[in-house]
């Protein structure tokens, strides 16, 4: 009888790629699920999967070059995604914190280390050196578990991040350095063509890298087109440096700094890529990590479990203290502190390259030619020794285990306590976009996510008029695709669409009927990129909906990606601030400024820009405040647009205090001065027209408010609008 497994090689390791990569996939899918009945983080839960069925454990699986392919495209990930995630406003703010905290988790665990491989362990002065720099590193192995919580742009965060740049880099150039020392290959300009070769990487990566992608992305929207040419960019800058000398995490990172501002957190390809990392490569990387763990090791010699514990302890509590001190120095919570220390003693990728690299010198390799040619063994002298190679798997286990749970509470506490500062009045938030064509679907959803306030993913709406005398199975299609198109787009970034299609002869009509009906907060209008408000269909529908609805409307010309876009000059008329929609329509400019990274540039009153400066100083973004209130030389502002830039204007309807004669020309002035640029116009919600209708929709007290606090009870919806981000 035929035996059907007879043509397949079950014997272990297993060696067909096809089951290899079914069990990869299973041991991600089920090793955290069980693990978590016990409490523990799903990080370790890989880590100890890959211990299990590592060549140290029962040998299902060897580390081959595959698997040393995916971890090394996790680890560079990990380090890619943090800083693509980082916030750049909170980095700059934060850059010199995050300096002193790399100075701290450097020097401590590098004197710490020194001292104890020095006076208790009696290694060689290189050798101590070197142990010492293998101390200092870390990796980054909790962020996936801290951004899936909702808390990667915590300043605790950010400057873990940073200092994980600084104490690398620095230990890594210690290991170039002794690494020269040892074998002799340490040139007098050693250090001359690193510095040249470093600064020469960095610069390529963050002023080269922003300009090839702001280009490629204004001319491909292909979704995976997109992906791969981001997955290019990462790969190209970790080569870069590696040819510079340095580990290619540093290339990573940076490469995810500079692509920060074009890749929104909002985005379809910020999900995409979060999405495949944390589903595929970082999950291979953590197995990759426990399956360098040999359980031999806590069972031989003294000496191995000794050097082991005392390397453990060494790492642990001098992570700790850089964690300490940085919580001291500025203040921080414990959860802060408990952050930190998880995010940065963690050691793993550096750290098994540094004690790889020194393994490897062996420093009697002149005696050793020698003695082979007379027929004679002598014994390698290594700089680092079997037992630090041994401890060094130990460290990688502990602390990756403890730097886990750490950082799984400290993040945890934190986003609990973020919840519990969220406003407890139910200010709904609901978006519409009525939609004319599929084309310009995906860009009138791209700026509905990026005003978007609420975490929770709903509260979006598309809606399309069929007219009356175009009813009929084509239309009905016609309809039914565009809408498609843009939930699908919506889907992409985790948030749902309702479709709504309505028929009715006056689309402004349908519009303001949906708005009520649903009871609308925002209200998009798109136009096309090649028509003007004069010469566009578009004209009399705005007058109709502005005249009939009273809900923030936006009004929206795209010429370019939002992604692509460097700065938003946001014209604001005197006396905005004292509009009951001045605080709704802010809040969606800031989370423009938040979930893209463009510059806000605002133009206004004196008086106007002491509320914007104020709010800036609780709510940092990156913006800059111009004092502008003559409206009659509007134009002026010409000079100051260039060609990634987008205009947002905020005007009012007539009879309201921040009303002037002057707006009733911008739409002649977008048209003809500022055709190149994109533009959004804003027309805030206002009472008059419909004062009920304003009063469901927020259902606070604040809009039953007496005109003579007015200005109180706008600040107060400000503070609350604005703890929903």
């Amino acid at each position: 009888m035929y035996n059907i497994f007879t043509h397949l090689n079950l014997s272990l390791p297993l060696d067909n790629p096809v089951l290899i990569f079914a069990l990869i996939l299973f041991i991600i899918l089920f090793a955290p699920i069980i693990l978590n009945k016990l409490r523990i983080p799903h990080l370790i839960g890989l880590i100890i999967a890959g211990a299990i069925i590592g060549p140290h454990g029962f040998n299902v699986l060897a580390r081959d070059n595959s698997i040393i392919l995916f971890s090394t495209v996790g680890i560079l990930y990990i380090m890619f995604l943090a800083g693509l995630e980082i916030d750049r406003s909170d980095f700059k703010k934060n850059s010199w914190r995050s300096l002193l905290f790399g100075f701290y988790t450097f020097t401590i665990p590098l004197g710490l280390g020194f001292l104890t491989s020095r006076y208790i362990l009696e290694f060689s002065l290189l050798s101590s050196i070197l142990l010492a720099s293998m101390f200092a590193t870390h990796t980054l192995i909790a962020y996936p578990m801290v951004s899936r919580m909702g808390v990667a742009k915590n300043r605790a965060v950010t400057i873990a991040v940073g200092g994980t740049v600084i104490t690398d880099t620095l230990a890594l150039l210690v290991l170039a350095a002794v690494a020269g020392l040892a074998t002799g290959a340490l040139a007098d300009n050693f250090w001359l063509r690193l510095s040249a070769s470093f600064f020469l990487f960095a610069a390529i990566v963050i002023f080269m890298f922003p300009i090839i992608a702001r280009w490629f992305f204004k001319q491909f929207d292909d979704n995976i087109t997109q992906y791969i040419f981001v997955l290019g960019m990462l790969f190209l800058a970790a080569f870069l440096a590696e040819a510079a000398g340095v580990e290619p995490i540093i290339g990573a990172f940076l490469a995810g700094l500079s692509l920060n501002r074009l890749i929104p957190n909002t985005s379809p390809l910020m999900n995409r890529i979060a999405f495949v990392g944390n589903a595929l490569f970082i999950p291979f990387f953590l197995i990759g990590v426990g399956m360098l763990v040999d359980y031999q090791v806590f069972i031989q010699d003294l000496e191995t479990l000794k050097v082991a514990g005392i390397m453990v302890t060494v790492a642990l509590i001098s992570k700790f203290a850089a964690a300490w001190l940085t919580q001291k120095s500025f203040r921080f919570s414990a959860d802060e502190r408990r952050l930190i220390f998880g995010l940065s003693s963690a050691h793993a990728a550096a750290t098994l390259a540094i004690i790889l690299v020194g393994y490897n010198i062996i420093l009697n390799q002149a005696e050793i030619d020698a003695a082979a040619l007379v027929g004679e063994t002598i014994a390698p002298v290594r700089l680092l020794s079997d037992s630090v190679l041994n401890g060094t798997i130990i460290i990688i286990l502990m602390t990756c285990t403890i730097a886990s749970i750490f950082a799984q509470r400290g993040a945890k506490n934190i986003a609990v306590s973020q919840a519990n500062d969220e406003p407890k009045e139910d200010i709904e938030e609901r978006i519409m976009i009525p939609l004319r064509d599929v084309d310009h679907a995906a860009e009138m959803v791209d700026l509905c996510v990026t005003i978007k306030s609420k975490t929770k993913r709903q509260g979006l709406y598309a809606l399309y008029v069929i007219p009356n005398d175009m009813e009929g199975n084509n239309a009905e299609k016609n309809a039914k695709k565009i809408l498609d198109r843009a939930a699908v787009t919506a889907a992409a970034t985790d948030n749902h669409l309702i479709e709504l299609l309505r028929y009715d002869s006056n689309v402004a009509n349908a519009i303001t009927g949906v708005v009520r009906e649903q009871r609308i907060s925002d209200l998009i209008l798109g136009m096309h990129s090649s028509c003007g408000l004069g010469d566009s269909p578009l004209g009399n529908l705005i007058d109709g909906v502005l005249t009939n609805c009273n809900t923030t409307t936006l009004i929206y010309r795209a010429v370019q990606p939002l992604a692509t876009v460097r700065r938003y000059l946001i014209i604001v008329p005197d006396k905005a601030e004292r509009e009951l929609g001045f605080a709704f329509w802010l809040l969606k400019v800031w989370n423009i400024g938040r979930n893209t990274g463009a510059k806000l540039v605002f133009y206004a009153s004196k008086n106007t820009i002491v509320y914007l400066q104020k709010i800036q100083r609780k709510h940092p973004v990156n913006a800059e405040f111009n004092e502008f209130d003559n409206w009659d030389d509007f134009l002026i502002l010409s000079r100051e647009v260039k060609p990634d830039d987008n205009l947002l204007v905020v005007l009012s309807r007539r009879s309201h205090p921040s009303y002037n004669d002057n707006m009733a020309k911008i739409p002649l002035f977008l048209n003809k001065y500022f055709h190149a640029n994109g533009f959004i116009l804003i027309y805030p919600m206002q009472s008059g027209v419909s004062e009920r209708e304003m009063v469901d929709f927020t259902n606070s007290a604040v809009l039953h408010a007496s005109q003579g606090t007015v200005v109180e009870d706008i600040e107060r919806t400000i503070g609350r609008l604005f703890k929903w981000k």
